[in-house]
């Protein structure tokens, strides 16, 4: 089961510390000299696992590492799923609306009025006080020129894919296409790499807040690890391929993976060939790594710029990515699945007050972190927004979490609930259900129904995702296509 930290005793020294931050001023809000300065760090495709010092010890990220050190870590830090395959988008909107997954689609396609109406983050911290500012991957459908009160290089879903980063590679065969060669675009193209171009932006701003009284609101947004999974030929040398550890839930096929839209059609499965070979999830693993280690560098930058102003004390930060990735996990390349490698992020929060080397493990959305900010800089909760503030576990008032359990979908082929250590997957469209035990089984290897047996928990859980439709806005009929797990 997902362990509960108790928190109470070990924050309450620090409480008053926090107390200390919250100075009411005349209008009800903080006084505007108090509100701390807010710095969200986004990765693109970031897996919860591609983190040094939270146990890979494959992979290099002193940066990253430097985060866990100094603040606390959520360790099960989900998404919610998507509504199109760009998995990014419907996280996004999310983050800026504070809606679930559904009631955030139904407000999509109004996002720019959404803005304009006040209804979006930057737009409540902008009221709150906070000179704003983004750079990067926005993906949202409403300008980022308007949300913010600065906005540079805003940047698409993704950087130019080519027909050569598809399909590839093949053991015995030329790979031609190449991480570092600069001639394929993508991330390279301009002429400086996407992610130095965010850390350049970011440092520049840090440099003009230095002398700023006015706290500041920054959303960081890096395309990266997102493909092309280009760096520099540096970071590529620092993996080799071959010593890379191969996934435990790889496999050449997922068998379900036509049913639940993630066969070769999808573009993020198209990358790598099928079936799926060792040598090919490898090399796909080495430019994936490279390319977090490239924007562990690019994030370090940014911190030192902080230190170096003066307002690192005063500075709330935030990493955390806007979901996960297969990479070979399960037989997948994409994002577009419910298992933990693609639904679950890292997320580290670093404040005035905040426990160092903390880590807790009770479920959270990476979205909030939005309400989160909005207590942070005084700001009342708005009805519409269903996240929840972190604050309340990091002081240790709450010592269980506002989520009893976790729900997940993409479009209509896929459903997911996780709660009390195990996890329920279906695929309506080819009425099979999978169950793991995560806690037991946190590489979600042994699914508990594929012996055609029930299993008692998976009709505990199927009744709770039938809740979690309603609270979340999801209409598909679930009951008709599992009658067998529809409990008395």
């Amino acid at each position: 089961m997902i362990r509960k930290f108790c928190l109470l005793t070990a924050r309450l020294a620090v409480f008053p510390f926090f107390l200390g931050i919250f100075v009411i001023a005349s209008n009800g809000g903080l006084a505007a000299e108090q509100k701390p300065n807010i710095l969200f760090l986004f990765a693109d495709d970031q897996c919860y696992d591609t983190i040094h010092a939270l146990g890979n010890e494959e992979i290099e990220t002193p940066n990253l590492d430097r985060l866990v050190k100094d603040g606390t870590t959520f360790t099960h830090c989900y998404n919610m799923g998507g509504w199109n395959g760009a998995i990014c988008v419907a996280s996004r909107t999310m983050l800026n609306t504070g809606r679930y997954l559904w009631h955030a689609n139904d407000v999509w396609k109004t996002s720019k009025q959404e803005r304009e109406q006040g209804r979006w983050w930057s737009e409540y911290m902008k009221k709150a006080g906070y000179q704003t500012y983004m750079t990067g991957k926005w993906h949202v459908n409403a300008a980022a020129e308007q949300s913010f009160h600065q906005a540079a290089h805003v940047r698409g879903g993704m950087p130019n894919q080519t027909p050569q980063g598809y399909d590839r590679p093949k053991f015995g065969e030329p790979d031609t296409w190449s991480p570092y060669d600069e001639s394929f675009g993508g991330f390279w193209a301009g002429g400086r790499h996407w992610s130095e171009v965010v850390a350049d932006d970011a440092i520049g701003f840090l440099k003009h807040a230095q002398a700023q009284e006015k706290p500041f609101f920054m959303y960081i947004a890096f395309n990266a690890p997102h493909d092309p999974r280009q760096a520099p030929k540096s970071f590529i040398e620092k993996y080799r391929a071959k010593d890379l550890a191969i996934p435990a839930s790889f496999q050449p096929e997922y068998p379900y993976k036509d049913g639940m839209g993630c066969s070769e059609k999808l573009r993020d499965e198209h990358l790598a060939p099928f079936p799926r070979t060792e040598y090919a999830v490898e090399i796909h693993r080495q430019e994936y790594y490279a390319i977090i280690t490239h924007l562990d560098e690019q994030i370090g930058r940014i911190l030192n710029q902080l230190e170096e102003t003066g307002k690192r004390d005063s500075t709330w930060i935030v990493f955390t990515a806007d979901h996960g990735l297969a990479v070979g996990h399960h037989g997948l390349i994409g994002k577009q699945n419910m298992y933990d490698h693609s639904v679950r992020v890292p997320f580290m929060i670093i404040g005035p007050g905040v426990e160092a080397g903390q880590k807790i493990d009770i479920p959270i959305y990476l979205q909030d972190v939005m309400p989160t900010t909005l207590e942070l800089a005084g700001v009342e909760k708005p009805d519409h927004v269903e996240f929840h503030s972190l604050l309340p576990l990091l002081r240790g008032e709450q010592t269980e979490g506002s989520y009893d359990a976790i729900y997940g979908a993409y479009v209509d082929r896929q459903r997911m609930v996780t709660m009390d250590g195990y996890k329920l997957i279906l695929y309506p469209k080819i009425s099979v259900a999978r169950l793991y035990h995560v806690a037991e089984d946190p590489h979600e290897l042994h699914d508990l129904l594929a012996d055609g047996k029930t299993h008692p928990m998976a009709a505990k859980l199927f009744a709770r995702l039938l809740k979690l439709q309603t609270e979340t806005g999801d209409t598909l009929d679930l009951t008709s296509v599992y009658p067998n797990l529809v409990g008395d």
